[in-house]
Formats: structure tokens, C-alpha cells, sequence
């Protein structure tokens, strides 16, 4: 009988624990796992979604700051420098000086070639060869701008090549990017261009012939910067590109040492000419068209002059000495560069 109850003693405390149990177990499993995924989750999604958020937000502030810095400010030669074509240089077959006119000319009409007109601007206390309505420089003081030097110009065989005419542009870099396509009324006004031409020291200039910034700059370094922006400002003027080196060149110099260097005044008076159809025109017609600036800037001549092959033909003619400006003039004429021929 206490075996029977023992038993039956044994057998509920059994079935009361796994009651017991089995209440519990729901409960642990429950709490812990659901407060778990409650807490860790909203963290970690948080997270997440915060650090996109903030590149987001960051990038365009970056490229809008980029883009503020490169972009040039209005009428820079930075920015005149963006409109200027990028191409590869062109041959230089079929170059030579005589592309681009017949020696000096006078573009502006004012009875002085251009030679002279860029000597009495860069000079001072210049004086005139007497008889040549203060057209032909005799004597002056250069403010050097590629050397930073002063050069005393005097007239004369060996002493005026101390000072020469630079074309900033040079002819057979011109030719090579673009001056092929234009007119020879177009290269002609380029030639004789005011915003084109400075007077230079001589050696410096020749050591320059006919680089391109890339490969050439003055060697006084305040004067790159105007130096660069006239380039610009010719190649824009006359539809020529540029190499890439050369752009690269002249916008690392804007870029780095002066961003809001302007575009220098076009002030020389020369229009690009209208280009014409392309037509062959007779030979004959040429040279006329070479003397009409001549007999304009002279007040118009009533004999119809091609030209004079030499002093002998000017000679015999009756109209020597001839001058700059008169009908049938060549530089070629002037062995002394004072602007008189055929004297003796």
C-alpha cells in the first residue's frame, strides 16, 4: 500500500514538473528573442541608411566647387581661350613669306606701313627721318617686353636689327594651323596686324622663329601672361587652332599665375577682310590687288602700276627715289630700312 502511494507520489510530481517546464520554456524563448531583434535591428538599419545619405549629400557640393573653380570669368583670355579649336599642326608645304604679302603694308591707311606704325607706338622719344610726314623712325628707346631690357633703336643696316617687329602669332606657325584656308587678303591683314606685331629685342626674337607657346615663352616671366593672351586673342580673331600642347601650355599659365587677365584691346584699326568665293583669278589681276592699299594710303594715282623688278626699272621710270607708299614700292628697294629706295 506505501508502495501504491509512492508510486502515485512519484508519477504527479513528474507530471507536475513537466507542467512546470512546459509553462516556462514559451516564456524564456519569447522575451529574449523578440526584444533582441526589436533592439539590434533599428540600430543597424539606421546605420546604414545614414552613411549613404551623407555622400549623397557631400558629391555634387565637391563638383559644384570644381566646377566654379575651372570655369574662366567673362572677357578673360581664359575663357576667349575656350573658343579656340583643338587640331593637330598641318603641313608646312607651300609656306614662304610672300603667302602673306608683299613685305610691310599699310592696313589702316594712315600713309605709314606697319613697320613704322609699330615703332612709333612701342617707342619713345622717337624721332622721324625728315620729309616722310613723321612716318619713318629714325631713333628711340625700347622697354623690352620679352627681356625686360631698354634697347636703343637707330636706324641703319646693322643697328635696327637690335629691335626688330616680332609677330606674336609667326607666319609659319599661322600657316600651319589654319592661315592655308584663308584668303591672301585675310593672311595679309594678319601679317600687318597691330595686335599681332611688337617690337622685340632682335636675338630674342630669332631664337623664337616660329615656336608656339609650348615650346617658346618670353624669357621675362611678368610678360607671359599678356604674352599668352595676345596669342589668344589673334588666333580667335583670324579662326586659327591651336595644338594641344600649346593650349595646354597657355591654359596652365592663365590657370596658375593670372585667371582674370583680360582680353587684350584690339585698338590697330585692321578688320579681318571678308573672305571671297573661291574663284581662280587671272594672274594679271594679282598684283593690282597687292598695290590698291598702296595708292589709297597715297591718295589714289591715276597710272596703273603692277610693279618694278628692280631700281633700273624705277630709275627709268622717273620716280626714283621711291617711297614707302608710293605706287609700285617693294621692301626689296630698301636696302638701309629707312623707308626710301633706289636713292643712288
Amino acid at each position: 500500500m506505501q508502495k501504491i502511494r509512492a508510486k502515485t507520489l512519484s508519477v504527479t510530481a513528474a507530471l507536475l514538473i513537466a507542467a512546470s517546464l512546459a509553462a516556462c520554456t514559451p516564456a524564456d524563448t519569447k522575451a529574449p528573442a523578440p526584444a533582441s531583434a526589436a533592439e539590434t535591428s533599428p540600430a543597424t538599419t539606421t546605420s546604414a541608411t545614414l552613411a549613404p545619405a551623407e555622400e549623397t549629400t557631400k558629391a555634387p557640393a565637391k563638383e559644384k566647387a570644381k566646377d566654379k573653380a575651372t570655369k574662366a570669368a567673362a572677357g578673360t583670355a581664359l575663357e576667349q581661350l575656350e573658343t579656340i579649336a583643338i587640331k593637330g599642326r598641318a603641313p608646312k608645304t607651300g609656306y614662304s613669306r610672300d603667302q602673306f604679302g608683299n613685305g610691310w603694308m599699310d592696313p589702316d591707311r594712315n600713309g605709314c606701313d606697319a613697320r613704322n606704325d609699330i615703332l612709333q607706338r612701342d617707342l619713345t622719344n622717337e624721332t622721324f627721318k625728315p620729309g616722310t610726314n613723321n612716318c619713318v623712325v629714325l631713333t628711340g628707346t625700347l622697354a623690352d617686353p620679352y627681356t625686360a631690357t631698354t634697347i636703343d633703336f637707330v636706324r641703319g643696316d646693322k643697328s635696327s636689327t637690335l629691335v626688330q617687329i616680332d609677330h606674336v602669332v609667326a607666319l609659319s606657325d599661322g600657316w600651319q594651323k589654319g592661315a592655308q584656308q584663308l584668303s591672301r587678303e585675310q593672311r595679309e591683314a594678319f601679317a600687318n596686324d597691330p595686335l599681332n606685331l611688337m617690337a622685340a629685342d632682335g636675338p630674342t626674337n630669332g631664337a623664337k622663329g616660329d615656336s608656339d607657346a609650348a615650346t617658346w615663352l618670353p624669357p621675362n616671366k611678368g610678360f607671359r601672361c599678356e604674352y599668352v593672351a595676345l596669342q589668344t586673342a589673334v588666333k580667335a580673331k583670324y579662326g586659327l587652332w591651336m595644338t594641344q600642347a600649346e593650349h595646354d601650355a597657355i591654359r596652365n599659365i592663365l590657370t596658375n599665375s593670372c585667371p582674370d587677365q583680360p582680353v587684350p584691346a584690339d585698338q590697330g584699326g585692321v578688320d579681318v577682310p571678308v573672305k571671297a568665293k573661291e574663284e581662280p583669278a587671272p594672274a594679271a589681276q594679282e598684283p593690282v590687288q597687292q598695290e590698291a592699299p598702296v595708292d589709297m594710303a597715297t591718295g589714289g594715282d591715276d597710272r596703273v602700276i603692277t610693279s618694278y623688278a628692280n631700281c633700273s626699272e624705277v630709275k627709268a621710270a622717273g620716280v626714283a627715289p621711291i617711297r614707302v607708299g608710293d605706287p609700285g614700292w617693294d621692301q626689296k628697294f630698301d636696302r638701309d630700312g629707312d623707308g626710301v629706295g633706289c636713292e643712288s
